[in-house]
């Protein structure tokens, strides 16, 4: 016997009004997004770039920087006897806290460089990945974050397991190449001991700092690989479905059910201004039943004669049976009505390759008139 069991797709589908979130992000949710502190950076791409330009820089400066430690340990262990040798509970003389004081501030000189450099490094690394357009959006505060539920789920959800998976890579990586370069210079570490101390101190530098490099540039590929996924996850993320695409399009470009009135309605009322400059108008020439031009000439309006009202079909109908009753002359002429229907916008002048002909018409109107008006 077969057994049908019935079920809903929508189950199966990303959460998002719509269904599943199969669309890319518009710019105008990157936009919003952006608004909002939702950017595209990896920390470990800032964080690796940043070590491995300061010990890059500490290699290159490692001579100047290690005189001026020289230097500061000369004085401080020369001030050492005075120092030891104030009485507990007593205010240590303003000479040796002067002393304490150069020695703070020599060593502050020191380290400053390094750490701005370290800083503006990180800052444009920053720069680079998201642009400039800062916003305080995220650190206003949002109590939504407070939602216990919501954060057991962050707790144990899939970004937490790659954090700590990035976090696992890197204690081991490190470990490693700390572990393999220490063993590389395990001999040279055995004749500290035989070493002055500026070799000794030159030497351990030397493979401090080398090793630091090697764990920066493994450091560089994880940041790389790591901004990669964040980009990856961040476009995932804003993905759109179908209907949301649609609501936002109708939000910015309007519904077309109701641009479609609002099109009607000025087409309507356009239409009436039309019919009420019909009696103004001088002649109205026709196809004669599919076009219907009103026209008329006035030079101190316009220094040719313009458009007053135009259609087609049903329209040109009404335009003639308006011309008729305020008197419009009615003149066919159909490949002038065609031409002037489909050239000239309502209330454009007629092209000039056109006055001849139009003032040959209006000519016959105005002798017309003038005869019945003498005749009168």
């Amino acid at each position: 016997m077969d057994l049908l069991f019935g079920y809903d797709l929508q189950y199966f589908a990303k959460e998002g009004p719509g269904g599943e979130k199969t669309e890319p992000a518009t710019d105008k949710k990157k936009s919003d997004a952006r608004k909002e502190g939702q950017v595209a950076k990896s920390k470990e791409l800032s964080g690796a770039i940043s070590l491995f330009a300061m010990f890059l820089i500490l290699k290159i400066f490692i001579g100047s920087l290690g005189t001026s430690f020289l230097e500061v340990f000369s004085v401080s262990y020369a001030h050492i006897p005075e120092l030891t040798s104030v009485p507990d509970g007593m205010v240590i003389p303003r000479e040796y806290a002067g002393v304490m004081n150069q020695i703070i501030t020599k060593m502050l000189m020191m380290l400053l460089p390094f750490l701005a450099a370290a800083f503006m490094i990180a800052f444009m690394v920053d720069l680079v990945q998201v642009r400039w357009k800062p916003t305080a959006k995220p650190l206003q505060p949002k109590f939504n974050k407070l939602n216990p539920v919501n954060g057991f789920k962050k707790l144990f959800g899939v970004d937490k397991l790659i954090e700590l998976i990035k976090s696992l890579l890197k204690l081991i990586v490190i470990g490693y190449m700390a572990y393999s370069t220490l063993k590389d210079q395990a001999a040279q570490l055995f004749l500290l001991y035989d070493m002055q101390l500026i070799s000794a101190l030159k030497l351990f530098g030397d493979i401090v700092i080398n090793m630091s490099l090697k764990i920066c540039a493994v450091y560089l590929v994880i940041g790389i690989v790591d901004y990669v996924y964040q980009k990856h996850k961040f476009n995932e993320d804003l993905k759109m479905t179908k209907q949301e695409v649609k609501d936002e399009w109708k939000n910015a470009e309007g519904d077309p059910a109701i641009k479609g009135k609002q099109r009607q309605r000025m087409q309507e009322a356009s239409r009436r201004r039309m019919m009420q400059d019909i009696p103004q108008a001088d002649v109205v020439i026709t196809n004669p039943t599919h076009f219907a031009v009103a026209i008329k000439y006035d030079p101190n309006t316009a220094p040719a004669p313009y458009v007053v009202a135009k259609g087609e079909d049903f329209l040109a109908a009404k335009i003639k049976e308006e011309a008729g009753k305020h008197g419009i002359e009615i003149v066919e002429n159909k490949p002038l009505a065609r031409m002037l229907y489909y050239n000239v916008d309502l209330g454009a002048q007629i092209p000039q390759e056109l006055y001849s002909t139009v003032a040959e018409i209006l000519a016959v109107i105005y002798n017309r008139r003038e005869t019945e008006a003498a005749l009168a």
